[in-house]
């Protein structure tokens, strides 16, 4: 206000001072001074105005500032108009200095400590700086957890442009076909693409299968895990389960899955056995090949009184009911067809240029033990591996990404492990739609252990949850805006006095993260201030055209920008 009243009238008075100027010159007669002077000369009577000439240089000159300004006024208004309002955080977020190890060049640096080959992507792609384009990295010994909510652009933007530059073996888990078409192409000029899909998301014919019981062996340990995951499913962890029957049942579908291993039988055995509580063939197998605790066990459930045993394999009957429809079981028996290639877990984790997609079904999870089952069996054979590799790490990343992971592969151990994958070259990108969802997952206690575990936290917009917000937003820093408040009695000219403070506020409020518009994504780095970023969708990336193709001939209804 008061710098409007200085400025206004000086303005004004420069106007008519150019235009005074401009007049007498072309009227002969002595320019003006400068304009506080030509303004006393003309009050004292020593200047007079030069005329008609300078009226009109005048009027010249303020219809030219006039629209100077108002050309000015239309630009600023369209700059602001296409300017993104979470912009304006940048100045209180990361600087370039602290996303350097985060940059093309820092995170090959890191790559080439790795062992990682040049001719390979840097690392998992996060976005691109808002200012100045550039792209940033996750290096490849670095873990990923990322919350986009509905149709914000995560499978655009994160999912597709990573695997199709990934430069080692991939595992994609999704509960959609678009992922698998989009990608294929570019992965099978790599090698070798698997598409597991039992409940047909994607119309894959059973050409292959995988043995869930390859994974056991004469192992009982590997049997007890196998046995967990696929209980998992019906039984999320931080929910309350029975506390006899349910444990009781786990542990007989244990010893029945290793007993079922011991023989060379399918899977479906399993089941056959489950639904006979007094067959005793499996006590007998299990006692022959040395395992007599596990003999014993299942003998004390087949001998326990009637209802004891039927409340035990019924339960253990229900949460391997996956495996009665036969659309389903074909995956992972043989089958009658001799010419269906069996799967083998080992060889792929050991292999440079392989894809596995693992499609389930969100709402109908018959297919969800099994992928559930598959990926913790890649992911482990592969951190043994890196174990057991030079640098006790895989000579070449093997990237997951879990797209739709708390639907389709809810793994109860995935919290507790995920830091010690990224060390062992095993490189994991967990997709969610919100901070609840991994909840009914992992459980509070696990989520956070999984959210803490990376060191990549993207969230993509798109969320509505407020108590999730709030932890971004107090990650976000705070700013203390300058304020000025002007004190102003109304019967004088001039403002009694000024008074400047500050108060503290957040750099990103709630409102702001759920208003978080597509194209922006706010990230969290270790050890690094958060930061905005422009997501990079694959059509601005170097395989859009191989994504096309791969989508027209992949997908049975294309639609590609």
């Amino acid at each position: 206000m008061v710098l409007a009243v200085v400025l206004v009238p000086l303005v004004l008075l420069s106007v008519v001072w150019l235009g005074a100027t401009l007049g007498a010159g072309s009227s002969g007669r002595r320019p003006a001074r400068f304009p506080p002077a030509m303004l006393v000369e003309l009050a004292a009577g020593r200047y007079r105005w030069p005329g008609t000439s300078a009226t009109v240089a005048t009027i010249g000159v303020a219809c030219v500032l006039l629209a100077a300004l108002f050309g000015i006024v239309v630009v600023v208004g369209r700059w602001q108009r296409a300017k993104v309002k979470v912009d304006r955080a940048l100045p209180y977020l990361a600087q370039p200095h602290d996303l350097e190890h985060v940059t093309e060049a820092g995170a090959r640096g890191i790559a080439r400590r790795l062992g990682v080959p040049d001719a390979a992507a840097p690392g998992v792609l996060i976005g691109n700086t808002v200012r100045g384009g550039r792209p940033l990295y996750g290096s490849w010994e670095d873990m990923h957890v990322d919350i986009w909510g509905p149709r914000t652009g995560k499978t655009a933007t994160r999912a597709i442009p990573n695997i199709c530059a990934a430069p080692g073996a991939v595992v994609v888990t999704s509960n959609k076909r678009d992922i698998v078409d989009a990608t294929r192409l570019t992965r099978e000029r790599r090698g070798r693409v698997w598409v597991f899909d039992p409940q047909q998301q994607a119309g894959e014919p059973a050409s292959w299968y995988w043995d869930p019981l390859s994974y056991v062996g004469d192992s009982i340990v590997r049997a007890v895990k196998l046995a967990g995951r696929f209980a998992a499913i019906n039984r999320m962890p931080h929910t309350q389960s029975d506390g006899y029957f349910e444990p009781a049942a786990e542990q007989l579908i244990a010893n029945l899955l290793l007993a079922c291993s011991l023989i060379g039988q399918p899977v479906t055995t399993v089941y056959r056995w489950l639904t006979n509580p007094t067959d005793e063939d499996p006590v007998r197998i299990l006692r022959r090949a040395g395992h007599e605790l596990s003999a014993d066990a299942v003998g004390n459930v087949v001998s326990a009184p009637d209802r004891q045993r039927a409340g035990v394999y019924g339960t253990a009957a229900e949460m391997m009911s996956f495996l009665i429809a036969p659309t389903v079981t074909q995956w992972v028996t043989p089958g009658s067809d001799t010419t269906r290639l069996a799967f083998d877990y080992r060889e792929f984790v050991r292999s440079s240029d392989q894809t596995l997609y693992l499609l389930s079904e969100e709402t109908n999870k018959m297919a969800a033990p099994l992928v559930l089952a598959f990926t913790a069996a890649l992911a482990e054979e592969a951190e043994n591996l890196g174990i057991a590799s030079p640098g006790g790490r895989l000579p070449l990343p093997m990237l997951f990404v879990l797209d739709e992971a708390a639907n389709v592969c809810p793994w109860k151990a995935l919290p507790d492990k995920y830091s010690h994958f990224g060390s062992r070259g095993v490189v994991m990108m967990t997709i969610l739609q919100s901070w609840a969802q991994g909840v009914s997952a992992w459980g509070s206690d696990g989520m956070k252990k999984l959210w803490g575990a990376a060191n990549v936290r993207v969230y993509g917009g798109g969320v509505l949850d407020t108590d999730f917000l709030s932890g971004l937003s107090a990650a976000s820093g705070v700013f203390e805006p300058e304020t000025t408040s002007v004190s102003h009695k109304a019967t004088r000219l001039f403002p009694e006095s000024f008074n400047v403070g500050s108060r503290p506020e957040p750099v990103l409020d709630v409102p702001d993260l759920v208003a978080l518009p597509r194209g922006r994504a706010f990230v969290q780095l270790s050890g690094t201030p958060a930061t905005l970023v422009r997501t990079a969708p694959w059509w601005e990336g170097p395989f859009a055209a191989e994504i096309r193709a791969s989508t027209k001939r992949f997908d049975p209804v294309p639609s590609v920008k």
